[in-house]
């Protein structure tokens, strides 16, 4: 059941989550095939991007073999069972250096797991590596793209461009089809930047939304983990796996999971200045509208902050 041809290859490790796992419950591919499929593709494309720090290969396979076998048995353990990721090298895996992106800490190895990364393991996802960052997330400042310990992460659409930080290699491995989503996290910018740089789909979770453990700290009140991958409802799916409680942080104060709506969403615009609203976003609303959803344009007509509504 090998994926063969090079055009079907293709289209198989540039799907949703979404796709991908309707394809494994329906056997028409398997984990470990899909796992083989994607460490290939890192092999052939990521000396250019500049992507992984380390590919756990034997891991990924072994991660694979087991959800195959879980999926067959009928043990179905949710949407991500049997999808191969990546995480940012800022979260602990046991066994597997994590470098938080710097020379200093490149032989470091936890002999415990994030939380994050636990969860998504008892959610059935494979881990294929831990991805390239900016030393210490940025911590300390930088200027250049090339602050890191493994050089920068290039742009899969411009490889003379830089990909974006912190999350670097999150984002690139996304949008290059080397994983099928991507965890990476946030202080300020650092997963929605490099989503804008590749048009991925990046989710930057509330604060106290999903545990903290076992990540390299930058800012204890700023600092979010969250998805990286190829539509909203992927990164809903993921953000369902890793978030709720935990012990160990005591700044999760709840679980959440996603409800349908029973009346339609409100959506404020603010209307900054004279000019009005730029065109993406206008098109934006357009969508919101489309779907039902009540959209209220409003101007602040003061320095006060005041606003008043101009259109329903």
């Amino acid at each position: 059941m090998a994926i063969q041809e090079s055009a079907r290859k293709d289209d198989v490790l540039y799907s949703t989550v979404v796709q991908l796992g309707e394809m494994l419950r329906g056997g028409r591919i398997t984990s470990r095939d899909l796992t083989l499929s994607y460490i290939e593709r890192i092999k052939q494309v990521d000396p250019k991007l500049n992507a992984f720090i380390t590919v756990t290969e034997e891991l990924a396979v072994q991660q694979a073999e087991r959800a195959d076998k879980e999926l067959k048995g009928g043990s179905y353990l949710g949407p991500l069972h049997g999808i191969p990721y990546g995480a940012k090298d800022l979260l602990a895996t046991k066994g597997v250096p994590t470098t938080w992106g710097s020379k200093i800490f490149a032989k470091q190895v936890f002999d415990f797991d994030s939380t994050v990364i636990s969860r998504l393991r008892d959610a059935g996802a494979v881990l294929l590596g831990k991805l390239n960052m900016i030393e210490l997330a940025g911590g300390t400042g930088y200027k250049f793209g090339s602050a890191s310990a493994t050089g920068a992460t290039h742009n899969p659409w411009e490889l003379s461009r830089w990909a974006g930080g912190s999350s670097s290699g999150a984002g690139a491995a996304v949008a290059a089809g080397l994983v099928g989503f991507a965890i990476g996290s946030e202080t300020w910018g650092s997963i929605v930047t490099p989503s804008a740089f590749y048009g991925v789909t990046g989710l930057r979770p509330s604060y106290g939304r999903v545990s903290r453990y076992g990540a390299m700290a930058n800012s204890w009140t700023m600092d979010k983990i969250g998805p990286m991958a190829r539509s909203a409802e992927d990164c809903r799916l993921v953000l369902e796996a890793i978030n709720g409680t935990d012990p160990q942080d005591p700044t999760v104060r709840s679980s959440w999971r996603f409800t349908a709506r029973q009346k339609p969403a409100r959506i404020g615009v603010l209307n900054e200045g004279p000019s009005g609203i730029s065109q993406l976003v206008a098109d934006a609303i357009d969508v919101l509208k489309r779907i039902a959803c009540a959209v209220r344009r409003d101007r602040c007509s003061n320095a006060s902050g005041d606003c008043k509504q101009t259109g329903g």
